[in-house]
């Protein structure tokens, strides 16, 4: 038997925000980033809407791109202060994944992140409050996810929660909050909204739910990617990014996912590279790698008017480049000897990230470090 687990309310569409109007509870804790939510208006936008369905609210602003366990720390103090029955997570996938690990602990005083990093070991939570995801950017689709990805900067390890508890109740999935997001962040996100499908329709728990969401997505970022880098403001694009998104963050979040986030973890981890980049890089040398255990990737060969494997990690190479992500960690400017020093341990922790036991290939640290080698250099995969 398989589980298939989303949001109880998921509101789509531009304009969908107000959709907080219908918000039952008495207060709200907003949890968001630093500044861009504020900078066009939407954090007073919901703070106004949130006013209207009888809400009190209070902010906790500040969460870093890769949200901290020092900074889930000061959010659960907060939390503790203002007792919300409504946790609201506004913005990047760093404001809504740091409000989801600050629920845990806001619900369970006594737990500690070591416990709550164990796949499936959060308690039942909405003892205390409910939780409320709005996404600005089209990427982790973690408005719709059982995941939380947490930084312990003093290891330099990305640790995935993974919980069907943390997964949203409400989702609101509006693509006028995607405007913010400047050209790179455009690029990043969506590539990483694309890793989401082709890992999650390969992925082991992978099934035909999780497939029509994954493939249907894909289709969508191949179009919509471009349209929405190339111009900004085109709101049809933005809200099909979006959208495709949310149906990614499904996906994974019920097949699971691979080794090209079990290795980008790392790399973000050590070198701050946005995580959606190192996908992107990381993706076509996986894809080569994997088929040899998979035929899917035709699948999606074929979806896009393509018929191999290798057809389509190729396609994804060129979406890259039209997207301006680099083909190589080394020309995105990592440095070789920094690189080198990091390997073993990334290679070592790749292979012991939850991530790698959904892979559709089971790889030795052998191979997981000559695929790394092979995408600091830009070179094929040809094992």
């Amino acid at each position: 038997m398989s589980t298939f687990i989303i949001p109880r309310e998921t509101y789509h569409g531009l304009g969908s925000l107000e959709k907080l109007k219908t918000i039952e509870g008495k207060k709200a804790v907003i949890v968001t980033g630093s500044g861009s939510m504020k900078k066009y208006g939407f954090l007073d936008t919901t703070i106004s809407l949130l006013k209207e369905a009888g809400l009190d609210s209070a902010v906790f602003e500040g969460v870093e791109a890769d949200p901290s366990v020092e900074t889930v720390m000061r959010g659960v103090e907060f939390f503790n202060r203002e007792k919300p029955d409504v946790i609201i997570g506004l913005g990047g996938c760093s404001a809504i994944d740091a409000a989801k690990a600050m629920w845990v602990f806001y619900e369970y005083p006594e737990a500690t992140f070591e416990e709550i990093i164990k796949p499936f070991s959060v308690k039942p939570l909405r003892n205390k409050a409910r939780f409320v995801a709005i996404p600005s950017t089209s990427g982790t689709g973690t408005e719709a996810t059982c995941a939380s990805i947490i930084t312990d900067t003093g290891k330099g390890i990305k640790y995935p929660i993974v919980s069907y508890e943390i997964c949203p109740d409400i989702a609101i999935v509006d693509g006028n909050l995607a405007k913010s997001m400047p050209k790179n962040v455009t690029a990043d996100t969506g590539m990483d909204a694309l890793s989401h499908d082709v890992e999650a329709f390969v992925a082991s728990l992978a099934s035909p739910y999780s497939d029509a969401m994954a493939i249907d997505s894909i289709r969508s970022i191949f179009v919509n990617l471009p349209r929405a880098f190339a111009d900004g403001n085109n709101l049809e694009a933005r809200q099909a990014m979006h959208d495709a998104s949310c149906m990614g963050g499904v996906a994974f979040s019920n097949a699971l996912l691979g080794i090209v986030h079990s290795m980008a973890h790392q790399i973000g981890g050590m070198f701050n590279i946005p995580h959606g980049r190192a996908n992107a890089i990381l993706m076509p040398n996986v894809i080569r790698f994997n088929s040899r255990d998979t035929d899917k990737y035709r699948l999606l060969a074929q979806a896009l008017g393509k018929e191999t494997p290798e057809d389509f990690a190729v396609e994804i190479e060129r979406l890259r480049q039209r997207v301006g992500i680099e083909g190589s960690f080394k020309a995105y400017g990592i440095d070789p000897a920094a690189w080198k020093e990091k390997l073993d341990d990334m290679v070592q922790n790749a292979m012991d990230d939850p991530c790698t036991g959904t892979n559709p290939r089971k790889p030795t640290l052998e191979e997981i470090k000559k695929i790394f080698e092979a995408c600091f250099d830009g070179e094929i995969v040809k094992f």
